[in-house]
């Protein structure tokens, strides 16, 4: 227990460090964006230009700017958006994380357990018609971007046969049926490729074997053994992925009019919202380290094997 422990402590340490170097390679590379954040900048002054970088602080020199800025992350200050009424960028993400997370664990939830049942089914079915669509769908799901399905999803539940709204976050959980299903086509051939390659292997190791001698269901050998040892590389992938589409689709959430995140950043590079823009990184990118911890810890529960010992190895 203690080893584990330290094993997370440490974790958490390079974390913090990984942050650190985020915040400070988008901070500055965010300096060398062509124009301002000022909207109508054309139509104002030099004055009235002074005036605004005075206000925000914009005319001191960069390093006095990060430093600035590191010591109000620090106290959980991101700042306010310079395009989006002076709001704080805090209340302006806890707004638009909402849509985007519930999106996310939609997407993740249906692509993951479809996957997983199509990948299960395509391995015991092998060399069969089932393996075969099986294969071909998990590479058009990973060779056609989203938002082709998206349109295409549109195009036939929404304008067609009117089953679904084409756009908008107002109509509940219908609003989110299309966009939902067009982001978890992603996930869903990744989890199917995956596990139909492990599947295949465990199926034909010895101790599967050696569970079929003994009389056991088939049912039986695949959930509890085959499909156990099967899902380990699957959390790989899962882990990054589950941040992405949690943090909010750039391209789906647009085409959905979903006021998320993704919607969100895309406003904010347009207008050089430096304050959005920095916020946003920073959130995506704890979000990210902490998955990735909780699917390194997750390897453990899964497989005692890969559980930390107590020297901490």
């Amino acid at each position: 227990m203690r080893g584990y422990l330290f094993y997370i402590a440490k974790r958490i340490a390079y974390m913090v460090v990984t942050l650190f170097i985020i915040i400070t390679l988008t901070f500055f590379l965010m300096k060398y964006l062509p124009g301002t954040p000022f909207a109508d900048e054309d139509q104002l002054t030099a004055a009235q230009l002074a005036i605004l970088n005075e206000k925000y602080g914009l005319n001191q020199p960069i390093y006095i700017q990060y430093m600035k800025y590191m010591l109000n992350v620090l106290r959980g200050d991101l700042g306010v958006s310079f395009q989006f009424n002076n709001k704080a960028v805090t209340a302006l993400l806890a707004e638009r994380v909402g849509p985007s997370i519930q999106l996310g664990l939609q997407a993740m939830l249906l692509g993951t357990v479809m996957g997983t049942m199509l990948g299960m089914i395509a391995a015991v079915k092998q060399n069969t018609w089932v393996d075969s669509f099986t294969s071909i769908f998990a590479i058009a799901g990973r060779s056609v971007p989203n938002f082709v399905f998206a349109v295409v999803l549109q195009f036939i539940f929404a304008v067609t046969l009117s089953w679904f709204p084409i756009a908008f976050w107002r109509d509940g959980f219908l609003s989110t049926v299309l966009p939902t299903i067009a982001l978890s086509i992603s996930p869903m051939a990744d989890s199917a490729r995956f596990i139909r390659t492990e599947m295949i292997e465990v199926l034909n190791s010895d101790y599967i074997e050696l569970a079929r001698a003994k009389g056991f269901r088939q049912i039986y050998i695949i959930m509890r053994h085959a499909l156990r040892n099967a899902i380990i590389p699957l959390l790989t992938i899962l882990g990054p992925m589950t941040a992405s589409l949690m943090t909010g689709s750039l391209v789906i959430e647009n085409i959905f009019s979903i006021p998320g995140i993704g919607e969100q950043f895309t406003k904010s590079i347009l207008v050089n919202d430096f304050p959005t823009i920095m916020g946003i990184t920073i959130m995506y990118s704890t979000f990210l380290m902490v998955i990735i911890l909780i699917v390194d810890l997750l390897y453990g529960v899964i497989d005692p094997r890969m559980r930390v010992t107590q020297g901490g190895k």
